[in-house]
């Protein structure tokens, strides 16, 4: 690869970004989900203990232990835990001078802290995922010094992203055919997908409405840009590298506009930064280079580059016309489709791939290691080589143990066996996968079925005989309610609902207090349903039963006039979810005391110290806003500042700055004089050798 200085802070401004809304996202739901009145009080997760800080850190490691050192209530720490991450994120973000290796590790430590104590709200896979690019960030950016410094070993340690992506990427592949239900196999799943993802936005159901052989046929894209695609990333041809980017990024973008997945396709496509190079980044800013002249060597390897691209596009187009079966009815003008293979065939090939695979990246690490070694050995002055090359020992050390760690949740896929791996990387790797440096990657496809999306309604009754639908705001409720769009907001109420819906009632703990919650009309619970209190139907009086049920959801059809439908969705009762319950109820109670939802410890007031009075003042000015809205407002921070720096920096480089000591003088017409002199002092060389020395010889 060539050199990686603009692709590098390309990465790191992004995982700044999703970090700032990571932490903005969960800020603006922490009373409801973890407040003293919240559905999971953190402050039943944090231990209470009179031991010093330093025992409770190697105990429990979270920063939230630090919070009566400053006089605040478990809940108070969170929200200054949050706050600190939206503003170093947001100053990272700004200033490239403080996207470095000290600013990436304090996000790192903020955010790993929020997920110490966040529970079932705050351990999806994107929260994973985040732990892991964020700790490499701390691997890849600078030190101390700006975001656009590069060292001699950066291009080590920045491939570590490339990885990380090959893994996110290849195990979402895997777990679509090897732990995916017959929808995968069928070629049908995107006749459901849209439908059934997490949170389907409006685009989802205009994609649903295409036609089922061009659904089919998106499958067939998704699973080779998912299997085959990413071994382009090692590739030692650039074009290679560069398609698979551009097919990646589409595939992101796709998944971003249609299920709300804002922080998981975010994520991933600021890892596929790490294919590209400075020459392709820079390629469309400014005048184009005129292209050199080659050589008769050169022309040749060009021709011998371009055939094995050529030859390569070929084979995957080959491959998915075989695999595939794809075909052209030329009658009906569409392109049929079927899975060749058997999930045996696939779970052979799997366990023949993954052992290459693994060398493939040695092999790619290899390289980069040996490029930077020579780039240290050519580095001008005897200290200036030593100290690159104690550089670049150090942190190829690291990225080859990182690397070597990663291969244990790597082969540990379906059906392929890990029992190559040394147990000292086993050990390794069980001490530090409590702190998610290394994460194992692989949607969970089992939800996805064809007869529907199963989701929770939950409804309220005063006298238990007239029940009332309680509509959420960002998930499937009313079928005349459109799918909302809040990229890059994450509601994880709303999200854990959907995952509650898929599983068993035991499993979800944390329902129970929502139920709880609701019936006792706590306003921050209140606000993560609907922040308008309009449409909330208990706003004001609490319901005095609660009760849920599940519920199948399809898509409505698109209507034959191409007007807008009046129903999006459709929907029928399945089964009861939740018992009808009140206050005081013994089966609530029960539950309580089972989930461990009861008080153990007395509840602490909001402290009265500065720190408190000023986190109360910042609650204030937020809590009236919904997140999407606090998410927009800073990204219209973001994006105004961003174009009057770049208006700034245009006017200075429109304008030279002026010599010291010099004033420029306005160029004077060239008088017939004047131009006589310059004639003079042309011919003055030639007049030169009719010295009188030279006459004399």
């Amino acid at each position: 690869m060539g050199e990686i200085g603009l692709p590098r802070s390309m990465f790191l401004w992004s995982v700044a970004t999703i970090y700032l809304f990571a932490f903005a996202s969960l800020y603006v739901q922490i009373p409801g989900l973890y407040g003293n009145e919240g559905i999971v009080p953190v402050r039943l997760v944090v231990p209470q203990s009179d031991r010093p800080v330093l025992d409770q850190l190697q105990a429990f490691p979270t920063l939230l232990v630090l919070g009566p050192q400053l006089g605040l209530n478990p809940q108070q720490a969170m929200e200054l835990v949050c706050l600190l991450g939206v503003l170093l994120a947001l100053a990272a973000v700004l200033l490239s001078s403080l996207r470095n290796s000290l600013v990436f590790l304090c996000l790192w430590a903020l955010y790993f802290s929020l997920c110490q104590v966040g529970q079932d709200f705050l351990q999806s896979q994107w929260d994973s995922l985040l732990l892991e690019a964020g700790f490499l960030a701390v691997i890849v950016a600078p030190f101390l010094c700006g975001g656009s410094s590069l060292r001699l070993h950066d291009p080590v340690t920045f491939w570590l992203t490339r990885w990380l992506l090959f893994r996110v990427t290849f195990g979402a592949g895997v777990a679509k055919l090897a732990r995916g239900g017959s929808e995968w196999w069928s070629l049908s799943a995107l006749s459901h997908v849209f439908e059934s993802q997490g949170s389907p936005s409006l685009l989802a159901w205009y994609c649903h409405q295409l036609p089922a052989w061009l659904l089919r046929l998106g499958v067939v894209l998704l699973l080779e840009a998912q299997l085959v695609v990413p071994f382009l990333f090692f590739a030692p041809l650039r074009c290679l590298r560069l398609s698979a980017f551009y097919l990646q990024v589409l595939l992101q973008l796709g998944s971003l506009l249609t299920g709300n997945l804002s922080a998981m396709s975010l994520l991933t496509i600021a890892l596929c930064f790490s294919l590209l190079d400075d020459e392709h980044v820079s390629s469309g800013q400014g005048p184009k280079k005129k292209k050199k002249s080659k050589t008769w060597m050169q022309s040749i390897g060009s021709l011998i580059s371009l055939l094995l691209e050529l030859g390569v596009f070929a084979l995957i187009i080959y491959s998915a016309v075989e695999l595939f079966q794809l075909r052209i009815d030329w009658e009906q003008k569409i392109v049929t489709s079927k899975t060749k293979f058997t999930q045996q065939q696939f779970a052979d090939v799997l366990k023949l791939v993954t052992v290459p695979s693994i060398w493939v990246g040695v092999l790619s690490l290899t390289w980069e290691v040996v490029a930077a070694m020579l780039g240290c050995v050519c580095a001008r002055g005897v200290l200036s080589k030593l100290w690159a090359l104690i550089q670049w020992a150090v942190f190829t050390a690291l990225a080859a143990g990182i690397f070597a760690l990663t291969l244990v949740p790597y082969t540990a896929m379906e059906n392929v066996s890990s029992s190559k791996i040394l147990p000292e990387v086993r050990k390794a790797y069980n001490m530090v996968e409590p702190y998610g440096l290394v994460g194992a990657y692989g949607i969970d496809h089992n939800s996805l079925t064809e007869d529907g999306r199963p989701e929770i309604v939950i409804e309220g009754s005063m006298d238990q005989h007239k029940w009332t639908e309680i509509e959420f705001m960002y998930k499937p409720g009313k079928e005349s309610r459109a799918p909302p769009l809040m990229t890059p907001y994450q509601p994880r109420l709303d999200w854990q609902l959907w995952e509650a819906a898929h599983g068993a009632q035991e499993d979800s703990h944390w329902f129970t207090g929502l139920v709880q919650r609701l019936l006792q009309g706590k306003r921050d619970v209140v606000r993560l349903v609907q922040t308008d209190d309009a449409q909330y139907p208990f706003s004001q009086t609490p319901p005095t039963f609660i009760r849920a049920g599940l519920y199948k959801y399809w898509f409505t059809e698109d209507s034959q006039d191409g007007s807008q439908p009046q129903q999006w969705w459709r929907r029928h009762f399945v089964q009861e979810f939740y018992p009808a319950v009140r206050l005081g109820d013994p089966v609530l109670e029960s539950m309580l005391r089972s989930h461990g939802l009861k008080e153990k410890h007395p509840v602490r007031a909001m402290s009265d110290s500065p720190v408190g009075q000023a986190l109360a003042l910042v609650r204030d000015q937020v809590s009236p806003l919904s997140g999407p809205l606090v998410l927009l407002a800073l990204l219209a921070t973001v994006a105004s500042v961003c174009l009057v720096k770049s208006m700034i920096g245009q006017k200075s480089k429109g304008v030279p700055p002026e010599p010291r000591g010099k004033k420029d003088k306005e160029p004077q017409p060239v008088t017939h004089k004047n131009k006589g002199k310059k004639d003079n002092s042309e011919e003055r060389p030639q007049d030169s050798d009719r010295s009188p020395r030279k006459r004399r010889k």
